[in-house]
């Protein structure tokens, strides 16, 4: 399945060595206005080639939306938006079109569809994620309409976690660290890590804030929490995801975990913003743990199509740790999951919307 959502639809297309790769948006409401460049400052956030944390492919991200928009408001029909690949290299993967690089989707791609395209992962690369920013940029400016907004940074690589949460400090750091006091020392892992031919796991933390509105969610089968647990597994490299105190809660009482109130709310937010599958008004908080990027430099064994054993070494640029950009991606999934979970509790027109969500504020 390419597609997410129930009224907000997100469905994304095109492979990492493909022409171009793209998304089309259904449901979002007419009215809206759309900032392009604001879209460009998104995916530029996620763009490798920028320093030595990330993956050197330097494509360009530069959009072009194709329908939907006109005179930069949204019209109510579907908004499609295409992006050019256009610094792909697949004579790096001529070598492995064979084989199954370990830890990666090519095995199960191979056994599912009887062949894969070797180039890059296809269609199970992060390069993919690109459009997911594109689609979550435009959920952000339909969120920032109602007063609600996401952000995120990093909170682990390693094992060295951050001891202070600064969202701020993540917006200039290269590797978005929310700890400036733990940032040279994670630097110095990845660096470390990547000299060694190797890679390294890290730790995202996504922060949803602002005017959040109690009751986003549906009791059941559609709950906040299962739709955060579900995109953000869905995320290439994505191995576990915590909402509020996550596993730590699982080591606590029952006295300690709960959530006091008193007249004025909440006086702590362990449950993290989600209660009976429904937002509570509270910050949504989540932490997501990638694992080390598999595309590493050191002589590894593998099958081979034939089942044959085969050494190797892999060729190409891909990141040292994949925590780092795929903290920008989490936090615009986060984005698409509110918008949607947003449009399903009102109605489709913008200023009918608008009059809705503010008479209940």
């Amino acid at each position: 399945m390419n597609t997410f959502g129930q009224r907000l639809k997100i469905s994304t297309f095109g492979e990492s060595h493909g022409k171009a790769i793209g998304c089309i948006i259904d449901g979002l409401p007419a009215g809206l206005f759309i900032d392009e460049t604001r879209i460009t400052q998104e995916l530029d956030r996620r763009k490798g080639g920028k320093n030595l944390f990330s993956t050197q492919r330097k494509e360009a991200d530069s959009f072009e939306i194709l329908s939907g928009v006109f005179n930069s408001y949204t019209t109510g029909t579907p908004l499609a938006i295409l992006i050019y690949n256009t610094d792909s290299k697949s004579k790096d993967y001529e070598e492995i079109r064979n084989l199954f690089r370990p830890s990666h989707a090519d095995f199960t791609y191979f056994h599912k569809y009887g062949f894969r395209d070797y180039r890059g992962g296809g269609r199970s690369s992060a390069r993919e994620t690109a459009a997911r920013v594109c689609a979550g940029s435009v959920a952000k400016m339909l969120l920032e309409h109602f007063g609600i907004f996401t952000q995120s940074g990093i909170y682990a690589i390693g094992e060295i976690e951050a001891s202070e949460i600064d969202f701020d400090f993540a917006k200039n750091s290269e590797i978005f660290s929310l700890d400036k006091n733990k940032e040279s020392a994670q630097k110095k892992l990845i660096l470390d890590t990547k000299k060694a031919h190797d890679s390294i796991g890290g730790v995202a933390l996504i922060k949803a804030f602002g005017t959040i509105p109690i009751g986003l969610g549906e009791g059941l089968y559609h709950k906040l929490d299962s739709q955060i647990g579900s995109l953000m597994m869905g995320l290439n490299g994505v191995k576990a995801v915590e909402i509020g105190a996550g596993v730590l809660a699982a080591k606590n009482t029952g006295s300690k975990n709960n959530d006091s109130m008193d007249s004025q709310g909440f006086l702590s937010n362990h449950h993290g913003g989600v209660l009976g599958g429904m937002s509570s008004g509270e910050e949504i908080i989540l932490k997501v743990h990638f694992k080390p990027t598999p595309s590493i430099f050191i002589t590894q064994n593998t099958q081979d199509i034939y089942k044959n054993q085969i050494s190797f070494n892999l060729k190409g640029r891909h990141d040292p740790c994949i925590a780092i950009r795929g903290s920008v991606v989490c936090e615009h999934l986060l984005a698409l999951i509110l918008a949607d979970l947003l449009l399903l509790n009102t109605s489709a027109k913008l200023s009918h919307l608008e009059k809705i969500y503010f008479s209940s504020h």
